[in-house]
């Protein structure tokens, strides 16, 4: 079915709508007109997800611009720069955010605002110096930047409604990729271990779960099946402890255990790219990497003992 599917293309499936980019079927939400009032609402949602995905500290109020641009201009140590780069990225992005919806209420209120308003051009600028110091945030996890998250807002500010909706469905089909592939490699790297062989449905299950959660917006009533699923999948990958033979020796247990810490860090990856609903290559290319390393280091156990 997904090899006839062209890229954009609508369908129906079990009774939920969905649109077909990169290889997956995505629930599929019709986008709003294309007007200020909802652009605000839009980016009003894009902001507070890039501030509860990204680092705590940085969501600076629009009024403590200046103080929070002084201080990134005066510090000179660079990894407490960074910090205040992406401090000062938060200030603009919430300035911005003002700054629309004073537009927007100007509007409403009759007064038509061109888009070389000074106060558009104010909103765009703060924008794009938003965009500009993103590789300055980080994902909330520490790992690495999440730019494709941070310049939604501004894509939303600048792009026609619908457009902002296909990026969007294009990146949820990457987060999905990821997660599936993640899922793929945490089973072969850990089902041939053993008391793990049961662990590969709790990984599929989990994959699943995770998919749906990436494509289901918040104010979706489906939420209320999805999200316990998603949780429920969790806990159980969470939860899940090897049942290993009485003959296992000290180095099979250690490495029993090494393999739960591992899975753990799985889960939370997978997790991770699920609410952000974007890809996160460094992340997702570090945890390959331990996976294989994790597992060249059973294989060589293995041929040193005969197994």
């Amino acid at each position: 079915m997904n090899e006839a599917a062209k890229e954009g293309s609508l369908d129906v499936i079990d009774g939920k709508p969905v649109i077909f980019y990169d290889g997956y079927w995505i629930r599929y939400y019709a986008p709003p007109e294309n007007s200020l009032v909802e652009k605000k609402l839009l980016i009003d949602q894009m902001t507070k997800r890039a501030f509860h995905h990204t680092e705590e500290g940085i969501n600076t109020p629009g009024k403590k611009l200046e103080a929070a641009r002084q201080a990134w201009l005066s510090e000179t140590v660079p990894q407490r720069k960074r910090v205040n780069a992406a401090m000062l990225a938060g200030a603009l992005f919430n300035r911005a955010t003002d700054l629309f919806t004073t537009i927007v209420e100007l509007e409403e209120a009759g007064v038509h605002i061109s888009m070389d308003n000074e106060l558009m051009r104010q909103c765009d600028d703060c924008f794009r110096e938003a965009l500009e110091l993103g590789h300055h945030v980080k994902h909330y996890s520490g790992e690495e930047g999440i730019d494709e998250l941070w310049g939604e807002p501004f894509k939303a500010f600048t792009l026609p409604i619908a457009t902002v909706y296909e990026s969007r469905y294009m990146k949820i089909a990457r987060a999905m990729r990821d997660i599936d592939g993640l899922a793929g490699k945490m089973d072969v790297c850990f089902s041939s271990l053993p008391g793990f062989t049961l662990i590969g449905s709790l990984l599929r299950e989990l994959a699943a779960a995770a998919k749906l959660e990436s494509e289901t917006k918040r104010s979706d009533p489906v939420i209320f099946r999805v999200w316990p699923r998603f949780v429920a999948a969790g806990e159980e990958v969470a939860g899940f402890r090897p049942t290993l033979p009485a003959e296992a020796t000290a180095e099979q247990h250690r490495l029993a255990e090494e393999a739960l810490r591992l899975l753990a860090e799985g889960k939370k990856v997978i997790e991770y790219l699920a609410g952000a609903r974007v890809p996160m290559p460094k992340t997702t290319a570090n945890y390959h990497r331990r996976c294989d390393e994790f597992r060249a280091t059973c294989e060589q156990w293995a041929a040193g003992n005969g197994q």
